[in-house]
């Protein structure tokens, strides 16, 4: 061991971090798995707390009546969320991780079996409010979405670069203040497509009501379709 640095430490913490990110893998790769034995597609929201990931499911829902919804809630504390989410008549579990910055993949797996998942065709998957740790972490969820919300500026994929390279869609949220805010839309995306251009990309605000039909449409597209009758 280098008295100096400590090197031997330090590779015996990348060695654990790779262990820990393995094992999540396996486990993701158990949920994926799972719901694709039920017939759910699921999608992961990540963002920084307050962009809005709760109010843009609550405002969702009104144009998914029939789908068929569930909701896992992640947050460091309180079952607030879910209890929101309850509210609009979806079957919604909370996990708090009581300090952890992140949900992982075992931890998802322990919520599927408080769901109604024979009954489920769309599962959203709301990680805790962040933009670092959450990127790291696979939950075995089909698809994605990295919200960014207008109060929080238009610098964010660059700084935060790993939430948009791997995500499918990126949704833009409180669209409304764009006039009351310096906000460069047409450089937040050009950003974020620099990184992924693959990612669809949507501008919505899920207090007004902007944007949530054209991101309801997308969403059901992506579920597979429901049985005929007599199949």
């Amino acid at each position: 061991m280098c008295d100096e640095c400590g090197c031997e430490e330090r590779n015996r913490v990348v060695e654990v971090g790779e262990d820990i990110l393995k094992e999540n893998l396996r486990y993701a790769a158990h949920n994926r798995q799972h719901l694709d034995e039920h017939g759910v597609f699921s999608v992961e929201l990540i963002s920084a707390p307050g962009s809005g990931k709760t109010s843009l499911i609550e405002a969702l829902s009104d144009h998914l009546a029939g789908v068929g919804m569930a909701v896992i809630e992640g947050d460091i504390e309180t079952a607030r969320d879910a209890e929101r989410i309850r509210a609009k008549g979806i079957p919604a579990f909370q996990l708090t991780t009581g300090g952890a910055c992140h949900l992982d993949a075992r931890l998802v797996h322990g919520a599927f079996h408080h769901l109604p998942l024979n009954g489920v065709r769309l599962l959203f998957i709301e990680n805790v409010g962040n933009l670092v740790c959450p990127a790291a972490f696979q939950l075995g969820a089909h698809q994605r979405w990295v919200i960014l919300s207008v109060p929080e500026g238009d610098d964010k994929p660059a700084k935060y670069p790993r939430a948009f390279r791997e995500a499918s869609v990126f949704i833009l949220n409180k669209t409304d203040l764009l006039s009351h805010m310096e906000f460069d839309l047409e450089r937040v995306k050009s950003e974020a497509l620099s990184l992924n251009p693959y990612l669809r990309f949507f501008a919505v605000s899920a207090r007004t009501g902007q944007g949530i039909p054209e991101l309801a449409e997308y969403t059901k597209g992506l579920l597979k379709p429901l049985p005929s009758a007599g199949a």
